[in-house]
């Protein structure tokens, strides 16, 4: 049974009791398991969509339909802000200019994720890392790795951009070298 699957079953359950409650008590309260207190369960399903604005970065976006996965660099300081960012933090109100991040890279650390979130549960347990860029910044993102038992600190990876699936957009991961 996936973990989406394992949700949904728990949800089913919490309801059959939310409503069991409600018939004996007039209240959808439940008790939590772990900690024995008395918890309301809303009734109402909410999902959650939304909409950003991302035109003042769009660009990353256009770049990485090219293949290419774009930094902004602080104008003032010359920090390299990734994600990219408009403003700088370190001098409000300069100006920043579009780079082009570095392929090469080191993998710093990394973490499986086996208990994900209800909205990435559709996907098998996957991989996020950090890995220092050749240019010295940090990224993080998934790496592209069926074994975590082969990676190692300290080994080289490329910043690729990939088609995420199945929602079928463009985004990056780390892809190690050798794995």
């Amino acid at each position: 049974m996936s973990q989406r699957e394992q949700a949904d079953a728990f949800i089913k359950q919490m309801e059959e009791f939310s409503e069991t409650m409600k018939r004996s008590v007039g209240v959808p309260a439940i008790i939590d398991p772990r900690s024995g207190i008395t918890m309301w369960y809303d009734q109402r399903e909410l999902k959650l969509r939304y909409i950003l604005s991302v035109e003042r970065i769009k660009k990353f976006f256009e770049a990485l339909s090219e293949g290419k996965v774009l930094a902004t660099r602080c104008k003032a300081t010359g920090t390299i802000l990734f994600p990219p960012q408009v403003d700088c933090p370190e001098a409000p109100g300069s100006e920043v200019e579009w780079v082009e991040m570095p392929v090469e890279g080191e993998l710093l650390t990394w973490t499986v994720i086996n208990i994900k979130p209800y909205s990435f549960s559709h996907y098998d347990d996957y991989i996020v890392g950090i890995a220092r860029m050749a240019n010295g910044v940090n990224v993080l993102a998934w790496v592209r790795c069926r074994d975590p038992s082969k990676l190692k600190p300290g080994m080289k990876v490329k910043l690729v951009v990939v088609k995420r699936e199945p929602e079928g957009y463009l985004t990056y991961e780390l892809e190690p070298v050798e794995c």
